[in-house]
Formats: C-alpha cells, sequence, structure tokens
C-alpha cells in the first residue's frame, strides 16, 4: 500500500480547496504526471475504500494528516474535473 508524503498530503488539501478551472490553466506536465499517477491512485484506493466498504486504512490515514472526509471528497471531485479517472 501507497504511503502518503508530506507532498501528497500538500497535494490532497490543494485540490480540496481548488477550483479545476484554475488548476487546469496554470498546470504543467509535471504536475498534471504527478495528478494522474500517485495522486490519482491514492485517491482512487481511498474512493473504493469508502464506496465497497474496503476497510477504513486510507480514512485513517487522510485524518492523521489532517485530511477530512469532506476534503477527501472535495479532492476526489476536482480531480475529477481535471479529467482524472478515480472509479
Amino acid at each position: 500500500m501507497t504511503e502518503l508524503s508530506l507532498e501528497d498530503i500538500e497535494f490532497i488539501k490543494i485540490l480540496s480547496i481548488s477550483d479545476a478551472s484554475i488548476l487546469q490553466v496554470g498546470m504543467n506536465d509535471a504536475t498534471r504526471n504527478r495528478l494522474n499517477g500517485r495522486i490519482g491512485t491514492i485517491l482512487r484506493e481511498y474512493y473504493r475504500e469508502n464506496t465497497m466498504n474496503t476497510g477504513a486504512k486510507w480514512t485513517r490515514k487522510f485524518l492523521r494528516a489532517g485530511i477530512t472526509e469532506d476534503d477527501g471528497k472535495s479532492a476526489i471531485a476536482c480531480a475529477r474535473r481535471l479529467g482524472i479517472d478515480i472509479s
């Protein structure tokens, strides 16, 4: 299972409070690759855990990192608006 780095935590928090249209304008290839790769994987695992009731490992990790359930949902929604497949 993937562990959360400080950079991952900050990226998810930024997604949770950002407007996707603004992020998309300033997004470079490195940021898009990170979102498609590592952050997308984390958000997909978190989404599956919460929709399929497969445990609470990611929920606990998010809460320890200061990412609330609403923050997680907002980050998923923003990632989807940016074209990242989460489900």
